[in-house]
């Protein structure tokens, strides 16, 4: 889109044919995402520019998507431009410092609060259960769990300053900062005695020979998101024989990684668990994502 020469004036319909143009020689959802664009530029909803196509808009507003659209052409993720994105219903605030909440994550999520659910015991209605979140990031999963259950406290750990920053943001956001802690830390080191009804970790699980350069999305996501090591499961080696002391007799423990390396996570797992209950659960699309432990003792 030109800034050069007299503008002409434009409709949201010419507007949005241009960016869906000019995206589609880089992007696979040029429509979605160029009306994701100019719906943030004019603030209306995607609804509204389909029913207003014949509105038009200013030479600011025109310029500003041009300069979004090719921001989006360089393969950033559109979550970074926008600077917010969905997860469990909720539009989470995120930045270049932490990794973008995956739809894949919900399915852990939804496994996570029905395990809750299930715990609470209603001959205690003051009861309280602790989650601990091993690799926070934007404290997507956290807040989640929190502002989805009354009876749920959650402490997110992460090694990143600026990831806990966005964490805390979120949890303001959602209004559960009250029942988040997030703290800065390696790992689950540093707990203490304290015992815990639930943990979960996301951990980083790319091979580091397989973290992808631009303009692939993921190569604009912060590197020590990803980098799981040589074979993505090195922080997971580390992290396993720090759990059981942690857990409360029949905890619930959900570890996400790549599917590829699902395998080689649940070998790891039966080192620290050898006598509980351990599972493999596909994510919507059919895929490996995640090790489910469930302790006995």
């Amino acid at each position: 889109m030109s800034r050069s020469g007299g503008y002409r004036p434009q409709s949201v319909s010419e507007v949005l044919a241009r960016g869906i143009v000019a995206l589609a020689k880089y992007i696979d959802s040029p429509r979605t995402d160029a009306q994701l664009l100019l719906s943030s530029v004019l603030g209306r909803d995607r609804a509204w520019l389909l029913a207003h196509g014949d509105s038009f808009i200013s030479r600011p507003q025109s310029e500003r998507f041009g300069e979004l659209c090719e921001k989006r052409a360089t393969g950033m993720p559109i979550a970074y431009i926008l600077g917010t994105v969905g997860f469990y219903g909720r539009e989470f605030v995120v930045n270049d410092k932490v990794l973008v909440p995956r739809p894949e994550s919900e399915v852990l999520v939804d496994d996570l609060l029905r395990y809750l659910r299930g715990r609470l015991d209603p001959a205690y209605p003051k009861q309280l259960l602790t989650v601990l979140d091993v690799g926070t990031g934007s404290g997507a999963i956290a807040c989640t769990l929190a502002a989805e259950l009354a009876a749920v406290t959650v402490e997110g750990v992460d090694i990143s300053l600026a990831a806990l920053k966005v964490a805390e943001h979120n949890a303001r956001r959602f209004n559960v900062f009250a029942k988040c802690k997030f703290r800065f830390g390696d790992l689950a080191s540093g707990i203490g005695d304290r015992h815990f009804d639930a943990v979960v970790a996301n951990l980083p699980y790319l091979p580091t020979g397989e973290i992808p350069k631009r303009p692939d999305p993921l190569s604009f996501e912060p590197h020590e998101a990803l980098d799981g090591g040589p074979d993505g499961l090195a922080l997971y080696r580390r992290l396993m024989p720090m759990l059981p002391p942690l857990l409360k007799p029949g905890a619930l423990v959900l570890l996400e990684a790549a599917p590829p390396t699902i395998a080689g996570l649940l070998e790891i797992a039966r080192t620290s668990f050898p006598e509980d209950e351990m599972l493999v659960v596909r994510d919507l699309a059919g895929l490996e994502r995640y090790v489910r432990i469930l302790v006995a003792r």
